[in-house]
């Protein structure tokens, strides 16, 4: 599928919409006018890929509303070289924003299915995303230190696995929380271990599933 004219309208529409809800980093504004979330998107449905709300994709899993997206790469303050952990990878549209600011991105999904359809598309759109298949709650200790960490689940607040995983200096942005609503979270790493915590808004996630997260549904 091709970027039509009438695609990057609407996709234009939504970005001059969350300019207004708040979002006014312009790497990020102009990093989600780039990207077409259409791409991301359950076929049938691309009629809805610009609407500012989060949609069923596969794994029962989402593609988050883009207010959330910019919101947390807005958090998260990454800069172009910017070595970036996302944890949850799902469609790859959160990905392919990191990527197209310019951070070098690691992406880990638990999702076999997602992980091969995401990787796919991120690869064929041009997004040089490091992708990888496993249980990214205990994040990535082989491809550590991380200038930033983004969790884009619902974690329960013990965070400190991902936390050491963190450069001097960087940031980690998780929602943390119970299964119904979360509290989006920013972590700081200061010298000699030092970390800040502070919280900025309820969301609401699909469930961060792992050994540091919570235990599957059976």
């Amino acid at each position: 599928m091709t970027d039509s004219l009438k695609l990057k309208g609407l996709r234009k529409r939504l970005v001059d919409d969350l300019h207004r809800k708040g979002i006014n980093d312009l790497k990020v504004l102009q990093a989600m006018n780039a990207v077409p979330r259409h791409l991301f998107f359950p076929s049938d449905f691309i009629s809805r890929a610009y609407e500012d709300a989060a949609f069923p994709i596969e794994a029962d899993q989402t593609i988050s509303q883009p207010f959330t997206v910019a919101f947390q790469t807005q958090l998260l303050d990454v800069n172009p070289g910017m070595r970036v952990l996302e944890i949850g990878t799902g469609s790859g549209y959160q990905a392919a924003v990191l990527c197209q600011i310019g951070a070098i991105v690691y992406t880990i999904e638990r999702h076999e299915l997602l992980y091969r359809t995401s990787s796919k598309k991120l690869s064929e759109l041009g997004y040089a995303a490091h992708c990888i298949w496993g249980d990214g709650t205990g994040g990535a200790p082989k491809y550590a230190p991380f200038d930033r960490i983004l969790v884009t689940a619902a974690s329960p607040e013990d965070v400190g696995v991902l936390e050491l995983q963190l450069k001097e200096g960087g940031k980690l942005v998780v929602p943390v929380g119970d299964k119904n609503v979360q509290r989006m979270m920013l972590v700081e790493r200061g010298v000699e271990n030092n970390f800040t915590r502070t919280f900025h808004g309820e969301f609401k996630f699909v469930p961060l599933v792992g050994k540091y997260g919570w235990k599957p549904e059976i």
